[in-house]
């Protein structure tokens, strides 16, 4: 589904005023590879947009419907939205499959104000109201916020209001420049860095939810303690096939869908609805574009100290930023990696100082 019932400033995606939704055919296509692959290991299926639930309940429940419910090898099934479209037939079918929720919300007051409807009305009690839905329903729910001012005052009212919410996770993408979405990023120091600082400081106060930011920091710490980071290094790189509404497939860096090159043309690497979404996936390496983004993950590891904490970064941040897929470091490095990590060790420095 492209369509988006809001019209965020910061939003990179390109058609989020159409109404294109997914064929049931396409998740036909796409649930004969999954099924596969859910024999091997466990499997999510992600759905987002635009705004999933703009698709409408039944044409939703359809989708769904095409995994099958109650097979040896069951899919678990997530969804990304805004929350404001929420209400109670929306709560039983999540329970009902389940569907684990997802909420894009960017935090009180002033925090959330770039999450705007196409006529520029705030969104902020909409997607309140739904949070407080799923929570009626009992309901899990996480959280993913973008911060477009950083700052330890912001870092302490984001995680303050994560907390007061309930969800489970905490996940924090800082505003940048990407898709149609042309405006710049923010610069990599001291601001960024004490934002980082002050969220490592509210988690370690009060632990009471996960951020995905911290974890994975602090995973790789561990790895260098214990002497491992070199195999977290060396596993290799996943592939995760995102499928748009009408087959596509978009095998590594999912915001390039819906994009093209003028050297590559369209980032796809083909139609579920020609080929099978396991066929496909098995021979994207040779995809020029693909090619160049794996050459890209290479060149990082070759020439960056950070590499068994990011693994090669995102194809799409490299790709927005400089016209190509095989760069190294980017705005995102900076400002999402190098100075989370500068902010948790000034943390750690401060705290047992």
């Amino acid at each position: 589904m492209t369509l988006c019932n809001l019209d965020c400033r910061y939003c990179y995606l390109p058609e989020r005023a159409l109404a294109k939704r997914m064929r049931l055919e396409v998740a036909d296509a796409v649930h004969d590879t999954v099924r596969q692959w859910s024999r091997r290991h466990p499997v999510a299926v992600v759905w987002h947009g635009g705004e999933p639930l703009a698709t409408g309940l039944s044409h939703f429940h359809a989708l769904l419907e095409r995994f099958g419910p109650g097979e040896d090898h069951p899919v678990v099934h997530a969804v990304q939205t805004n929350a404001t479209l929420i209400d109670q037939a929306w709560c039983e079918l999540f329970a009902s499959r389940p569907v684990y929720v997802s909420v894009s919300i960017d935090g009180p007051g002033p925090a959330n104000a770039a999450r705007v409807d196409h006529t520029g009305r705030a969104s902020t009690d909409k997607a309140l109201r739904g949070i407080e839905r799923l929570r009626n329903h009992g309901l899990r729910f996480s959280l993913i916020s973008v911060v477009t001012d950083p700052s330890p005052q912001a870092a302490a009212d984001l995680y303050g209001f994560a907390c007061e919410l309930g969800c489970d996770l905490l996940g924090v993408n800082l505003a940048e420049r990407k898709g149609v979405n042309g405006a710049a990023g923010h610069e990599p120091g001291p601001a960024v860095i004490a934002f980082w600082q002050e969220l490592a400081a509210r988690w370690q106060a009060d632990p009471r939810i996960r951020v995905r930011e911290l974890e994975d920091a602090y995973s790789y710490v561990r790895a260098e303690l214990t002497g491992t980071a070199a195999r977290r290094a060396a596993l290799p790189i996943p592939l995760l096939p995102m499928v748009t509404f009408d087959g596509e497939v978009v095998p590594v860096s999912p915001d390039l869908a819906g994009f093209s090159s003028p050297r590559h043309g369209p980032f796809t690497v083909g139609n579920v609805l020609h080929t099978p979404l396991a066929g496909l996936m098995a021979g994207a390496g040779g995809v020029p574009w693909v090619a160049e983004t794996l050459d890209g993950i290479a060149n990082c590891r070759a020439v960056c100290e950070y590499f068994a904490y990011c693994r090669g970064g995102q194809a799409s941040n490299k790709y927005f930023e400089t016209g190509c897929l095989d760069a190294t470091e980017t705005a995102y490095c900076r400002t999402s990696r190098i100075n989370l990590m500068e902010g948790i060790l000034r943390h750690a420095e401060h705290a047992h100082s």
